[in-house]
């Protein structure tokens, strides 16, 4: 038989046990709730890409946009490696309008020269997206103040009942000589500036 002294004995070896288990037990909740954050940006990736693609396909460009007939339909990415590494495998072996379909990585102080299309995320893209008022360039961004009055960008990402969509900016295609197809603006969720 033990001492009466168990009950004291048991207890610190349960506290023990549980400090160091509660670590472990943390690390493998925080992993599994990251799995699926993971997926899902990775998901969001992957769409967002495709839009990127697709935009391409209901855009009309100024002949002067491309050197020849068969040069490369330029889309420029800053802020979002990850993002340019989706898109370049999405891009892969595609064209539109006969224009192969390219990818470049921009960094703060770049220019949106030879581009067609430019996404812009934090610093870097807000700043290059700024640049490219006017230019016959696509811009889309995840800015919250793309709609606004200020050139932030024509497409503006959004989520909206856990999917993502897109909005229009027509104020801010206007002075690209770009011209969006109906279709496309169709299938926004949201279409500000037009008269």
């Amino acid at each position: 038989m033990l001492p009466d002294r168990t009950g004291p004995i048991v207890m610190a070896l349960a506290i023990r046990a549980v400090r160091c288990v509660h670590p472990l037990i943390l690390a493998l909740w925080l992993l599994a709730c990251a799995q699926p954050a993971q997926a899902d940006a990775r998901l969001e990736l992957q769409v967002k890409a495709a839009y990127l693609v697709k935009f391409a396909g209901f855009v009309d460009w100024p002949a002067s946009a491309f050197a020849r007939p068969d040069s490369p339909l330029l889309i420029g990415v800053a802020g979002n490696d990850a993002l340019a590494d989706q898109l370049e495998q999405v891009a892969a072996r595609r064209s539109v309008g006969g224009h192969p379909l390219a990818v470049r990585r921009l960094q703060r102080g770049d220019a949106p020269a030879g581009l067609h299309m430019l996404y812009g995320a934090g610093l870097d893209g807000a700043a290059l997206l700024a640049g490219a008022r006017g230019l016959p360039l696509l811009t889309v961004s995840d800015a919250a103040d793309a709609l606004a009055d200020t050139p932030a960008g024509m497409i503006r990402f959004v989520v909206a009942e856990e999917r993502l969509r897109f909005e229009v900016a027509l104020g801010q295609v206007a002075p690209s000589r770009l011209r969006i197809s109906a279709r496309l603006l169709a299938a926004a969720l949201r279409v500000t500036g037009a008269s």
